[in-house]
C-alpha cells in the first residue's frame, strides 16, 4: 500500500515484537499465499529483516519490495506465478508495519534504505536481482535501481508513488485520518475510496492494515528526493512500468508521460479499471502475461 504521505525523516523505533495481535492479522494475510511459505529473518547492522520467500533455491531471484502500509503478505495474488519461474524474496520493509524490527542503526536518510537494501541481498547471497516494487516500495526499488545498477538486472515499478508525479492533494486529504485515528473501519473506507468501485483489497490486507496502522502508529517511512531518471535510464537497465488506470493516488497520465519520457527505453502499460491500492493483488491474465514475459525475457524494454 502506499506510502505515508510524511516528510523524511527517521524511522520511529517500534516494539522489539509485534503484537499477538499484530502477529495473529499477518498469519491470517499471510495464509492468502497458495504456496508454501519459507520465512527467513536476516539479521543486520539495521536490526532484523523479516522475508517471506518461495519458489525453488537456484532459480533466478526476484526481490519484492511492497508499499508504506503494507506487508509482503499483500502479494499473496503474485507469488505462485512468479515463484514459477523465480525464487521470489518478499520483503517487510522497515519503517512500515510488519516483522522487521529495526532495532540497529536508526534509518533517518534515503542512503540508509540503500545499505540496508546493500546488507539484505548480501546477506540473502543474492549478486544480481529482479526487483519489484509497488508504491513506495517502487520508490525504494528506483532509488536502488540508481544506487547500485550492476545488483538489478531487471526493475518492474507497479504504479510507484514519488517516482514519476507527486500525490493529488485529494489522496493526501484523504489518507491524513489514517495517520491521525488509525484502524480497520478508517482503513476500509479509505480504500473503498482509492479502488473507486474497480477490484478491492482482500479484507484480509484491510484487517492488517487497521492493526498495523494502530500498532506502529508512530512508524514513519524514509522518504526523500526523486530517483534521478537519467541515471537510471544511462544504465542500460531493463524497466517495466504498470500504471494503475484508476489510480486516486496521483495523476495517471502524469506518471505515464513522465516515465516514456524519463525513461525511454522502458516498457510503459496503463492497466485500465484498477486503483493503485489495488493493482498487486489483480487477477488479470493481461497482468500476468506482461511481469511473466519481462521478468523471463519475452518482453524486452523498448
Amino acid at each position: 500500500m502506499s506510502a505515508s504521505p510524511t516528510p523524511s525523516g527517521p524511522a520511529a523505533p517500534s516494539a522489539s515484537s509485534p503484537s499477538p495481535a499484530f502477529r495473529a492479522a499477518y498469519g491470517r494475510a499471510l495464509a492468502l499465499w497458495p504456496v508454501p511459505v519459507e520465512p527467513v529473518e536476516h539479521e543486520g547492522e539495521f536490526g532484523t529483516t523479516r522475508v517471506n520467500a518461495c519458489g525453488a533455491v537456484g532459480r533466478p531471484p526476484l526481490v519484492l519490495l511492497g508499499g508504506g502500509g503494507a506487508t509482503s503478505a499483500g502479494w499473496y495474488a503474485r507469488v505462485a506465478e512468479l515463484a514459477r519461474t523465480h525464487r521470489v524474496h518478499a520483503v517487510d520493509v522497515p519503517g512500515t508495519p510488519g516483522l522487521t524490527v529495526p532495532t540497529g542503526r536508526p534509518l533517518r536518510r534515503p542512503a540508509d534504505l540503500m545499505a540496508w537494501l546493500d546488507g539484505l541481498l548480501d546477506g540473502l547471497g543474492l549478486d544480481r536481482v529482479a526487483l519489484m516494487g509497488h508504491s513506495y516500495g517502487g520508490w525504494i526499488a528506483a532509488g536502488y535501481a540508481v544506487h547500485a545498477p550492476d545488483r538489478v538486472e531487471r526493475l518492474v515499478l507497479l504504479d510507484p508513488t514519488q517516482v514519476f508525479a507527486g500525490y493529488r492533494v485529494s489522496y493526501l486529504v484523504r489518507a491524513v485520518p489514517l495517520l491521525v485515528r488509525p484502524g480497520e473501519a478508517g482503513a476500509r473506507r479509505f480504500l473503498a475510496w482509492e479502488c473507486g468501485g474497480g477490484p478491492g483489497v482482500a479484507p484480509e490486507l484491510v484487517r492488517l492494515m487497521g492493526v498495523g496502522g494502530r500498532e506502529f502508529r508512530g512508524l514513519r517511512p524514509v522518504t526523500g528526493a526523486r530517483p534521478e531518471l537519467a541515471r537510471l535510464a544511462a544504465a542500460g537497465t531493463s524497466v517495466l512500468v504498470l500504471v494503475a488506470g484508476g489510480s486516486r493516488a496521483h495523476d495517471v497520465w502524469k506518471v505515464g508521460a513522465a516515465a516514456g519520457r524519463g525513461l525511454p527505453g522502458a516498457r510503459v502499460v496503463t492497466v485500465p479499471g484498477v486503483g493503485h491500492h489495488a493493482l498487486p493483488e489483480l487477477r488479470s491474465a493481461a497482468v500476468e502475461g506482461e511481469l511473466s514475459g519481462f521478468l523471463t525475457g519475452g518482453a524486452e524494454s523498448g
